[in-house]
């Protein structure tokens, strides 16, 4: 199994900036790479989240390590702003977000995540809720076909999910290995391309883990705890999700609303609760991606909180995909 590696980690340090007597929050823990840096520092402190069951593993070795700086939560990220509360703090000087999934999570076949390796048709980061199985063997064609071309970006998602209300007809879906093949069949590629299912598997993930709602609702928490100077930084590696952070931390910087000499400029609404500490991503190196070719597709964007208050909160669903209560409904 591969160890993971976590990604852009010098960028994501230098732009937090940890310090003596600072308060930090990895709101995605997994192996611990980015709260051991800030750990190294002596006299910061650090709340790691995570919602994967593993990350307790990381979470042991880091309190035995750093006991009397180092506190761990399980739980989905959305829920920082009542974990920091329940601290007795009342604000942090930075928030980090990984929002990759894990080598570890991809590496164990039990969990689901992979087309590669067969195993339960499972994806869930929590263990626990509604599985993929659940989504392809209960919702309809439409809803699957959402969520393939919006959350999947894939281009036959139609057919797609067409193919995979015949076939669950005759036999519910179980393993990875069975709804990739189906893939393969029906979407088919050329050699050398990403593998037929890529996009089926990504968007199924995205949805039984509500990974974009969940982002939405962290985003937001993250502006509300963060004091003033405070550091947001997330990594992310599919448009989706890059799309979000940049959305988010544009219009908080005061830049959504500006005009051109080709339309007018609009009300940008409430004041900038966050300055870009870089204008582009920060992406990584050839020699990172050589050494971790995971890290290819990673973007980190980072906002600096002002003195201004958090904006009101946002919607957390995309128009057009069944909503992840949908999913709910149909295994209760």
């Amino acid at each position: 199994m591969m160890a993971h590696v976590p990604v852009l980690l010098d960028e994501v340090i230098t732009a937090i900036r940890p310090r003596a007597g600072g308060l930090y929050v990895d709101g995605t823990l997994g192996g611990g790479g980015y709260a051991r840096a800030v750990l190294a520092v002596e006299g910061a402190r650090l709340v790691g989240i995570d919602r994967d069951p593993e990350a307790a593993k990381a979470a042991a070795a880091l309190r035995k390590a750093f006991p009397d700086t180092f506190a761990f939560q399980s739980g989905p990220f959305s829920l920082m702003e009542q974990i920091v509360e329940l601290s007795g703090s009342d604000g942090v000087d930075g928030v980090m977000l990984d929002l990759g999934v894990s080598s570890m999570q991809i590496d164990e076949a039990e969990r689901g995540f992979s087309f590669q390796k067969d195993g339960p048709l499972d994806m869930r980061m929590a263990r626990s809720g509604p599985s993929a199985a659940d989504a392809v063997n209960h919702l309809d064609a439409d809803e699957l076909a959402a969520i393939f071309k919006i959350y999947g970006e894939e281009r036959h998602a139609r057919r797609a999910a067409r193919a995979i209300v015949e076939d669950r007809a005759a036999k519910p879906f179980e393993t990875t290995l069975e709804l990739a093949s189906l893939m393969a069949r029906v979407i088919g590629g050329k050699p050398g391309r990403i593998h037929p299912a890529t996009r089926v598997f990504q968007g199924l993930r995205i949805y039984v883990n509500d990974e974009l709602g969940e982002l939405i609702r962290a985003l937001g928490a993250a502006e509300r705890i963060l004091k003033p100077t405070g550091v947001l930084a997330v990594v992310t590696f599919h448009s989706l999700e890059d799309r979000i952070v940049k959305t988010f931390l544009r219009a908080r910087a005061g830049m959504a609303g500006q005009g051109s000499r080709h339309a007018p400029q609009v009300d940008a609404g409430p004041a900038p609760s966050f300055s870009l500490l870089t204008r582009k991503a920060i992406e990584p190196s050839e020699a990172e991606i050589a050494a971790n070719p995971r890290a290819r597709s990673s973007r980190l964007r980072a906002g600096v909180r002002t003195t201004n208050p958090a904006w009101p909160a946002e919607d957390d669903g995309l128009p057009g995909v069944p909503p992840y209560s949908r999913l709910l409904e149909c295994v209760t």
